[in-house]
C-alpha cells in the first residue's frame, strides 16, 4: 500500500529532474500549477501591482526553464526553496526598477538588490524572506490538501470540508450526508492526518 501511495505522489525532487526535458509539458504544467500562486503572492506582498506580479510569475518560470538543463538538485549544497526565492527576488527587483528613477538610485546595484525590494515595498509589510516563508508554508498546505482531495472519496472530503472549513456542527454534517456523528469525527481525523502527512512529506522533499 505504501509503495502504491508513493507512486501516486511524485516527489518534488523527481519533478525537478523531469523539468530538465523542456518538452515534458505535463511536468512543466505541474510545476507551474504548484508554484505560481507562491511566486505571485510574494510579488504582490512585496508591493507590486497585479500586472507586475503576473509578469514576475512568467519571468521567474522562464528563468527556471533556462537554468534547468544545468541545475543540480543537491539539498546538502542548498535547498530548492532558497534557490526559487533567489529567482523570484531578482524578478521582483527587475519589476521595481522598471518603475523609474525613484526606485533606482544611482548607487543601487545588483549587490544591494534585496535592500531595494525592502525600500520600495509596503513599509508595513514583512521582509521578503518572512513573506516567502509564510507564503511557502501556505503553498505547501494548499498542495497537500489538493493531493489528499484527489486521493479520497469526494463525499469524505465534503464531510471534512463542511465540518472543518465551513464550520458546520457535526450533527448537521451527519444529517446532511446521512452518516453517524461518529463517522463525521472519524472522517475529520483521517483527512486531517492525511494532510499533515502530506505537508511533512513535501517539507522533507523541497526545503
Amino acid at each position: 500500500m505504501q509503495q502504491i501511495r508513493d507512486e501516486l505522489i511524485p516527489t518534488r525532487a523527481s519533478l525537478i529532474h523531469r523539468l530538465k526535458d523542456w518538452r515534458d509539458n505535463s511536468s512543466w504544467k505541474e510545476f507551474f500549477d504548484t508554484y505560481w500562486k507562491l511566486i505571485y503572492g510574494v510579488a504582490r506582498r512585496a508591493g507590486l501591482s497585479d500586472t507586475e506580479a503576473q509578469d514576475v510569475v512568467q519571468e521567474t518560470m522562464v528563468s527556471v526553464a533556462k537554468h534547468m538543463p544545468t541545475f543540480k538538485y543537491d539539498p546538502s549544497i542548498g535547498s530548492f526553496k532558497a534557490w526559487l526565492l533567489t529567482m523570484t527576488r531578482w524578478r521582483i527587483i527587475a519589476q521595481l526598477r522598471k518603475r523609474g528613477p525613484i526606485v533606482q538610485p544611482a548607487q543601487d546595484s545588483d549587490s544591494n538588490g534585496p535592500a531595494l525590494v525592502e525600500r520600495t515595498a509596503d513599509p508595513a509589510a514583512q521582509t521578503l524572506d518572512e513573506v516567502w516563508e509564510a507564503e511557502w508554508e501556505n503553498n505547501l498546505l494548499e498542495a497537500a490538501i489538493t493531493k489528499v482531495k484527489r486521493r479520497i472519496e469526494p463525499e469524505k472530503y465534503q464531510i471534512f470540508d463542511f465540518y472543518v472549513n465551513k464550520d458546520w456542527p457535526p450533527v448537521k454534517v451527519a444529517e446532511r450526508f446521512q452518516v453517524s456523528v461518529d463517522q463525521v469525527y472519524l472522517v475529520k481525523h483521517r483527512v486531517t492526518e492525511a494532510i499533515k502527512y502530506e505537508v511533512k512529506r513535501l517539507q522533507a522533499e523541497v526545503t
